[in-house]
């Protein structure tokens, strides 16, 4: 796994060698960045379920503002911070539950969702995003699950934008409708 671009792109990304993960592949990440592209710079992002960090790496890489690391794994958690270190940012790493997480106070404009396959977590995790408001307006939920995981709608002002298929892996981009609209 490489940054793909921006500052610490073509960086290598430590992995775990026995720790179970399932990290994104390099041809999904680049989708995804695309999908996303004018929506990153300046932003603040959460990434939730980080495993390595390399999607939140790859959001700070290409200017995100800030972000947030949450993995509940004390191994991830651990290369989460080498793998920040080695490509010379800095973020905040929680070692904490999603769902609690996500009930603290603050908000973020860019979500990245990629919890374990059959953990069952993708509804509840998404209702608690919309429950708790965690969403600033305009704000993205990228959801990364197995192309045959339904994936559940939102109700306003949170929504599903689009499903897209990449092999045996869909991404589902969710947001929220700014309140002047």
């Amino acid at each position: 796994m490489r940054v793909i671009t921006g500052s610490a792109r073509g960086r290598r990304l430590k992995t775990p060698e026995t720790y179970d993960i399932r990290p994104t592949t390099d041809n999904v990440k680049e989708a995804v960045f695309n999908i996303i592209q004018f929506d990153v710079e300046g932003r603040r992002v959460l990434d939730l379920f980080a495993g390595t960090g390399q999607l939140g790496i790859e959001a700070l890489s290409r200017g995100a503002a800030e972000a947030v690391f949450v993995d509940r794994d004390r191994e991830a958690v651990k290369i989460v911070k080498e793998n920040l270190k080695a490509c010379s940012l800095q973020a905040v790493v929680r070692q904490e539950d999603a769902l609690s997480a996500l009930r603290r106070e603050e908000k973020f404009d860019l979500i990245f969702v990629d919890p374990p396959y059959d953990a069952g977590l993708y509804g509840p995790v998404l209702e608690t995003i919309k429950s708790v408001d965690k969403l600033t307006d305009g704000g993205i939920i990228i959801c990364e699950a197995r192309s045959t995981e339904p994936l559940p709608d939102l109700a306003a002002p949170y929504g599903k934008r689009k499903e897209y298929r990449y092999g045996k892996v869909k991404i589902a981009v969710y947001s929220k409708e700014s309140a002047s609209r």
